[in-house]
Order: structure tokens, then C-alpha cells, then sequence
């Protein structure tokens, strides 16, 4: 053991500084090599970790939408009653429940779309009337009313569009 020992410290000594810079260069390249996996590693799990911020966010947004949507035909279904003949205690009941549904989905950040003007991106033009004395565009009436939450439609108005 005493021999093996002693043969290592002679091959030690025995080595010229230039085997030792070859040595170094070498792991000076490894540990470079080691820092740029390190740092593309770091990258991608910054982008995975804000790409599942996003679509988590982007998951409750479209649940959000999903269930404002399901509610919106109740609302239109109340607003038909309003149309028909009935006991004005019970219309002005159904008025207090409108605005109460109303005031509530503007809490919540959803609103009605305007119906003036057409706009492709809004309404969703299902008849069309040559009328001169309408605008270009204008709209005429309005077969179920659209809604937006923030910057997304989430139900696009039914409309009849002038000329």
C-alpha cells in the first residue's frame, strides 16, 4: 500500500504545468458547459411556470364566461314576461327582480352591448331592412340582447341591420 502511495506522489510531481492547464481548460469548459444547462433549465422553468399562470387564469376566465352564459337566458326569459299582458304588481315585481339580475352582472364586470350601430365584432346580423330613412349600418331591432365580460364577448346580439 506504502508503494502504491508513493507511485502516485511521484506521478504527481512528475507532471508538467502544462498536463495541469490541459486539466484546467477542461474543466473550465465543463463548468461552462454546466452554468449554460443551469441557465436554459432556469429559463424553461420560468416560461412553464408563467405559461401555467396564464392558462390558469385563462381556465377560470372561460368558467366565468361558461356560467354568465347559462344564466343569460333566464334573464331574456324574464324580460319576454315583462312584454306580456299581466297584473301590474307582478310586472313591478319582475321590474325589482330585472334590475336587482342587472345591477348584480355589472358587479361582476359583465355589460350590455350596446345595439346602435352594427358592428361585426358585437352583433350578429340575422335580417336586414332597405329602409332610405335609417343610417348605413343602424340598428333596427334587436332580437336578443349581447353581453361582454371585460374585453370578451360572451353573447353576441341578435339584431336586424338597416340598409
Amino acid at each position: 500500500m506504502a508503494k502504491k502511495e508513493s507511485s502516485k506522489k511521484e506521478n504527481l510531481e512528475n507532471e508538467t504545468p502544462e498536463v495541469e492547464i490541459d486539466k484546467t481548460a477542461e474543466l473550465e469548459e465543463k463548468l461552462k458547459e454546466s452554468e449554460d444547462k443551469y441557465l436554459r433549465v432556469l429559463a424553461e422553468y420560468d416560461n412553464f411556470r408563467k405559461r401555467t399562470i396564464k392558462e390558469r387564469d385563462g381556465i377560470y376566465a372561460d368558467a366565468y364566461m361558461d356560467a354568465v352564459k347559462n344564466l343569460l337566458p333566464v334573464i331574456d326569459n324574464f324580460e319576454r314576461v315583462m312584454s306580456l299582458e299581466c297584473d301590474e304588481t307582478f310586472k313591478e315585481g319582475l321590474r325589482l327582480i330585472i334590475s336587482s339580475v342587472h345591477a348584480t352582472l355589472e358587479k361582476m364586470g359583465v355589460k350590455e352591448i350596446e345595439t346602435k350601430t352594427f358592428d361585426p365584432n358585437l352583433h350578429n346580423a340575422v335580417m336586414h331592412v332597405d329602409d332610405e330613412s335609417l343610417g348605413e349600418g343602424e340598428i333596427v331591432e334587436v332580437f336578443q340582447k349581447g353581453y361582454t365580460l371585460k374585453d370578451r364577448v360572451i353573447r353576441y346580439a341578435m339584431v336586424k341591420v338597416a340598409n
